[in-house]
């Protein structure tokens, strides 16, 4: 029942990193936090300064770069999916699911603002993925805000100007403040006012880091600043951040010896409940509220720090974790998914799909053939367009087959046997809203023999 225990409690681990231009370490295992238990439901990694050189950049258009490659190969293995992600310049936004959850993540949409070098380059600013989770609309911002000790107001400023300013097509949610969470993140890059160089270091190495609190300027500017005020953080328990000699612990050693500061920070926002009207009697204003508290969505932060062990950039990673109890408008995926008998690569395929709910499905949509362990909705080995004469009607059971077997049919051959699943992906709502379960697909060994003789180096 509505007024139950909540229905489901998902973790929810973040990252932001300004990586300085630098290519991406190997293993992300402990920046990721992989062996930890309780396993992770979603991850959203923000990262600043990718590398953005305009060769380097334009080549990433057309394929994914080299640190959103790290991260899918990292987590398809293991189960996650990278649902989308959003780029603009060296701000790069990633969002990953468990595989379970994909049917329930849905209108999807993201954006961007620039706000340095007067707008044009994108330098600075933000880029920002907006969807919703079992019918809760949540939105992640990844900021990189503007450098340097004096220019905190114009930091605040350009925050405030990056809320106010995007816009998502959705009618309920067209603002980033009108979701009912929203976690802003990002190289900041608040630093810490009036004290000497001696003393930060001093207090740092002593593990006195709160002697610094009541100077960092995002806590200073939050006493002044009512939107930063709904805010919340996480206590600074960790070392600063920034900024560091690259591949060491040492803060910086150059000529400029900049100061240590937490540049680097994770912020999250609960919508605050509309006060009642005047108007209101006092039955409405205890039974209204658009629903908010017959579907709460809780959250916790169990975790707040960063990993020293990452020395590629001047800055370490920031990374928190977060616990999302939840109870869920839905359960029920939009469209029900499966193979019909036995799959083999050379042999007629069936599958079957039904419209479970009313959505925006589109002559567009399309049902993709997935490996287990797939990294993203276009990592499909082949697809076919779902039927094109008309859209179905709800619980019609549609079916889908080909005359010259699951090759032809899907334009490709396959090669390997093994574990596959299907995908309905709809085109309007720009994710997955269906998944069959795993099923063997078998391949001849004329197939198998064929892919050895291509592979094989000449």
């Amino acid at each position: 029942s509505k007024d139950g225990p909540l229905d489901r409690q998902s973790t929810l681990h973040m990252v932001t990193w300004n990586v300085a231009t630098a290519e991406p370490p190997e293993d992300v295992i402990s920046l990721l936090q992989l062996d930890v238990q309780p396993p992770t439901d979603l991850y959203v990694i923000g990262l600043q300064e990718v590398n953005a050189a305009p060769v380097r950049f334009f080549s990433d258009l057309l394929v994914e770069d080299s640190w959103s490659h790290v991260f899918m190969n990292t987590l398809a293995p293991r189960g996650f999916v990278k649902v989308t992600s959003i780029r603009m310049q060296g701000l790069l936004l990633l969002l990953f699911a468990k595989q379970i959850h994909l049917p329930y993540i849905r209108n999807i949409q993201t954006t961007y603002t620039r706000t340095g070098i007067f707008g044009y380059w994108g330098n600075k600013g933000g880029v920002s993925v907006r969807f919703s989770f079992y019918g809760h609309m949540v939105c992640f911002l990844n900021c990189h805000l503007a450098a340097h000790m004096n220019y905190a107001l114009q930091r605040v400023d350009e925050f405030e100007y990056i809320l106010e300013t995007q816009d998502f097509d959705i009618s309920d949610t067209p603002h980033v403040l009108d979701h009912k969470v929203v976690f802003c993140f990002g190289d900041l890059n608040f630093r810490i006012a009036d004290h000497g160089l001696h003393f930060l270091r001093s207090s740092i190495n002593s593990g006195r880091l709160n002697l610094l609190w009541n100077k960092d300027q995002l806590i200073m500017m939050k006493k002044n600043e009512p939107f930063l005020q709904e805010f919340e953080e996480g206590s600074l328990n960790f070392k600063p951040t920034y900024k560091f000699d690259r591949n060491s612990d040492t803060y910086d050693t150059s000529g400029k010896k900049r100061k240590p500061a937490w540049t680097d920070r994770i912020l999250w926002r609960i919508k605050p409940k509309a006060p009642p009207s005047e108007d209101d009697d006092e039955k409405a204003s205890t039974s209204s509220d658009d629903g908010l508290d017959e579907y709460p969505l809780l959250v916790t932060q169990d975790k707040y720090t960063s990993d020293m062990s990452y020395g590629v950039s001047d800055h370490k990673p920031v990374i928190a974790t977060f616990s999302l109890e939840l109870r869920k408008f839905f359960d029920t995926a939009l469209v029900h998914i499966s193979p019909e008998g036995v799959w083999s690569a050379d042999q007629n395929a069936l599958l079957n799909y039904t419209i479970q709910e009313d959505f925006m499905s589109s002559t567009w949509d399309w049902i993709g053939l997935y490996k287990v362990g797939f990294k993203s909705a276009s990592d499909y080995e082949t697809f076919v367009w779902v039927r094109e004469a008309e859209l179905p009607e709800i619980n019609e059971v549609i079916q889908v087959k080909c005359k010259w077997g699951i090759c032809i049919m899907f334009g490709q051959i396959l090669y390997e046997c093994g574990q596959y699943l299907l995908g309905y992906y709809s085109t309007n709502m720009q994710s997955i809203v269906g998944l069959s379960a795993d099923f063997q697909v078998s391949v001849p060994l004329k197939h198998q023999l064929l892919y050895f003789i291509l592979s094989v180096p000449f």
